[in-house]
């Protein structure tokens, strides 16, 4: 598997917990991916009793260390006024199914879905909305069976140049070539 660019989306949540005697709770999540760690605003629930984010981070997911980064934890905490804060819950997404499949599609997103967050005694109370998107960091061009087709370098230059080349071909024989017959030629030459 290939490390790449992890987009996270924390969307909202609803039904979630909280312990605040007076006022109303306030919420902050702790968005951890392996070694790095984000933590979005903090923000209250509104008159639906959901509470909005909307924030989106990145994480820069290295092969070498792709090992580390198959989980994404989201700690969401009760930010309270007089003390340093309290759990209010957390959700753990597995993320080796994403990038496995974001690597060999080239790029997968996953529109908000709502995942159950998790207790301290292991019961479900709530759901955080969290939207995902995986684009491998070094793409992988088809080639059209060309034996001298050019390597990947580091900076993914030579990588664009060919894709746009491949993609550029056809387009151009076709202005050579106006008849259904030449569009028949081309269409099967292309891979499935």
């Amino acid at each position: 598997m290939k490390g790449g660019l992890l987009e996270v989306y924390v969307v909202s949540a609803r039904g979630i917990s909280h312990s605040n005697i007076i006022g109303n709770p306030s919420y902050y999540v702790i968005v951890e991916c392996g070694s790095q760690s984000y933590t979005t605003k903090a923000s209250s629930a509104g008159n639906h009793k959901e509470i909005l984010w909307n924030e989106k981070f990145k994480f820069e997911l290295a092969t070498n260390k792709i090992e580390e980064c198959e989980h994404l934890k989201l700690k969401i905490m009760d930010e309270e006024f007089f003390t340093a804060g309290g759990f209010a819950g957390e959700t753990i997404i597995n993320l080796k199914g994403i990038i496995m499949e974001g690597n060999e599609k080239r790029f997968i997103e996953v529109i908000p879905v709502a995942y159950n967050v998790v207790l301290e005694d292991d019961t479900y109370k709530g759901q955080i909305k969290v939207g995902l998107r995986f684009t491998p960091s070094n793409k992988v061009v088809q080639t059209v069976g060309e034996k001298n087709a050019p390597k990947e370098n580091e900076n993914g230059i030579g990588q664009i140049i060919y894709s746009k080349i491949i993609n550029l071909w056809p387009n151009t024989w076709r202005s050579f070539f106006p008849c259904e017959n030449a569009n028949n030629i081309i269409d099967k030459n292309k891979p499935n």
